[in-house]
């Protein structure tokens, strides 16, 4: 089981040239991914989708590539050929407008800030293999952290589960006990209407027969039975599941509304209050799950 929470980070080395990149990842019902990265690389974003798809299914996930050039080996920081070009342009230009030129150091620093800020990134074929190493390095680190996110959330869901489980238990203990109560409550206020009922007067098991029908609720006791041991499957399945989850607590949530309206018992009614409030937080937590 996996969280959509996750944060990744993965970085390479081109030559000069450092390649950072960072992918973090929120919940979301489908795959969304935002890809960030210098103009000049855009041609690589479909290889990165590939790969991102190949790892992770559902979520809205932002992806953030920065390049920056640093120092070669046994090399000073600037790029000493840029600087040179550009020294070179700038005298001839002085002497085309007969302007007087002076080289300084201050000129010099400021030639090789300006060459070192305006280098240009190698083309995207050049670089497509270490960024998208760079790429499944964050995106593997990426889905360790919703993997063990996800280890988190299923404690949860389980412990949540076991709820749920109480609470169908005593409203079937209570449901055995509907029909008794309201023959004994029929019969209360028929004595107190002053109508003397004998016990098999057809009227009376007539009354009795349509009320068992319409409050037994044995079916929606057993459907509920079996979705929350086809949850607890689901829990330990491997793989998304989140969709899956979320469409069978929609279904346990029909169930117990149903139970709900047929039933007249206080003590029911409460149980049914307890497990609409633990399946709402389930559902909070699902939606977090891939």
């Amino acid at each position: 089981m996996y969280s959509m929470t996750g944060y990744g980070r993965g970085s390479a080395l081109h030559e000069n040239l450092e390649i950072s990149i960072e992918v973090h990842s929120v919940n979301r019902k489908a795959l969304d991914a935002n890809v960030l990265m210098p103009r000049e690389w855009q041609l690589l974003e479909g290889s990165l989708l590939s790969i991102l798809k190949e790892h992770i299914q559902r979520g809205r996930v932002v992806v953030n590539i920065q390049a920056q050039f640093s120092s070669e080996a046994g090399s000073g920081d600037f790029d000493t050929k840029g600087v040179s070009e550009i020294f070179s342009q700038l005298k001839k230009l002085s002497n085309d407008l007969d302007v007087p030129f002076e080289s300084t150091p201050d000129l010099l620093f400021q030639l090789a800030l300006y060459a070192k800020k305006n280098q240009v990134l190698p083309d995207a074929e050049d670089v497509k293999e270490r960024v998208c190493d760079a790429f499944t390095e964050a995106v593997k680190a990426l889905v360790a952290m919703r993997e063990s996110e996800g280890a988190k959330l299923k404690e949860d869901l389980q412990d949540r589960l076991g709820l749920l489980g109480a609470s169908v238990k005593e409203v079937e203990r209570y449901s055995g006990d509907s029909v008794s109560n309201y023959r004994e409550l029929l019969f209360q206020r028929l004595r107190q209407a002053d109508l003397e009922l004998d016990l098999d007067d057809e009227r009376v098991l007539k009354e009795i027969s349509l009320f068992a029908d319409r409050s037994d609720i044995s079916e929606e006791i057993t459907r509920l039975g079996s979705h929350m041991d086809q949850l607890a499957e689901f829990l330990d399945a491997s793989g998304p599941v989140g969709r899956k989850i979320d469409f069978l607590l929609q279904e346990m949530n029909r169930e117990i509304n149903t139970i709900g309206s047929k039933s007249n018992d206080i003590r029911i009614s409460r149980h049914v209050i307890d497990f609409k409030n633990e399946l709402e937080r389930l559902r909070e937590q699902i939606a977090n799950i891939e």
